[in-house]
């Protein structure tokens, strides 16, 4: 593992500076330090890889790490998912580049269990998807730390997996509607028949024509639908519920994201897969 990273907010390089010129950023520290969790990483050349990170300062930040696949590399066990990491990035013109690396928090527990290894990769990917380039992106970055954190401690995946989603629909301004009817307002009463409408933003009543692409969602799912919005996250890992009407609810928030991301997460077939396996 490197040493100690540079103090924070001070520059640990100087630009040149051109005969009779100024530096060529002036005020800008080349070098600077961020904490981060890795949301995907492909590999670049014969020894090199490149990262996605998500920093709550910096948003989604692109960062090559420089011979990270030799063998002995110094940083080779450090740029992996599901790991808090402080790292130091030199500024570049398409990527950053990974200076330093040292590993705050890594959740390892639930490495072991499948189910909630790709769990994480999927809420990994929403995040991912949610978060612009260097962008702030404190709340997201603080649920997909939540997340992992209730992964770790043997939650339930899918439950884990549905108060992420809703979670991150709030956080950017595309939350369902459930208490209300999405194309009245009115509030919705239990004697009501409901559609689910991901095209009209939620949870449509039975006295209105059925949006495109909607589907019938049942008292119970709604019920859970709601939970997800007003428990906490804790009342929510003690509840007691039918595996039929959990599988509804997942299905319905599958369909709402994918409305809302314009496409379905590539990790989503590896998740069913995974839970597929006997």
């Amino acid at each position: 593992m490197p040493g100690d990273l540079p103090p924070a907010g001070r520059p640990t390089a100087r630009s040149s500076c051109p005969p009779g010129g100024y530096p060529p950023s002036v005020g800008t520290p080349r070098v600077y330090r961020t904490t981060g969790i890795v949301l995907s990483r492909f590999d670049l050349g014969e020894a090199d890889r490149v990262l996605v990170i998500l920093s709550p300062e910096h948003g989604k930040i692109r960062a090559i790490a420089k011979g990270v696949r030799r063998p002995g590399s110094r940083i080779g066990g450090s740029v992996e998912p599901f790991a808090e990491l402080e790292i130091a990035l030199a500024r570049g013109r398409t990527f950053e580049v990974v200076s330093q690396v040292q590993v705050t928090h890594a959740w390892l527990a639930f490495r072991d269990r499948l189910e909630s290894a790709a769990t994480a990769w999927y809420l990994a990917e929403l995040a991912e998807r949610a978060v612009e380039d260097q962008e702030g992106a404190a709340p997201v970055y603080a649920i997909l730390r939540r997340a992992f954190g209730l992964l770790d401690d043997g939650m339930l995946p899918g439950r884990v997996a549905r108060w992420a989603e809703t979670q991150l629909a709030d956080v950017l301004g595309m939350r369902p509607e459930v208490e209300r009817c999405a194309e009245c307002d009115r509030m919705l009463t239990e004697e009501d028949g409901f559609r689910w409408a991901p095209s009209a933003g939620g949870v449509v009543c039975a006295t209105h024509p059925s949006p495109p692409g909607s589907a019938p969602l049942s008292l119970p799912a709604l019920k859970l639908l709601r939970a997800y919005r007003r428990l906490d996250v804790e009342a929510i890992a003690g509840l007691r519920l039918p595996a039929a009407v959990e599988a509804e609810v997942e299905e319905a928030m599958r369909r709402f994201l994918r409305a809302a991301l314009e496409r379905e997460a590539r990790s989503l077939a590896f998740l069913d897969e995974v839970r597929a396996r006997p």
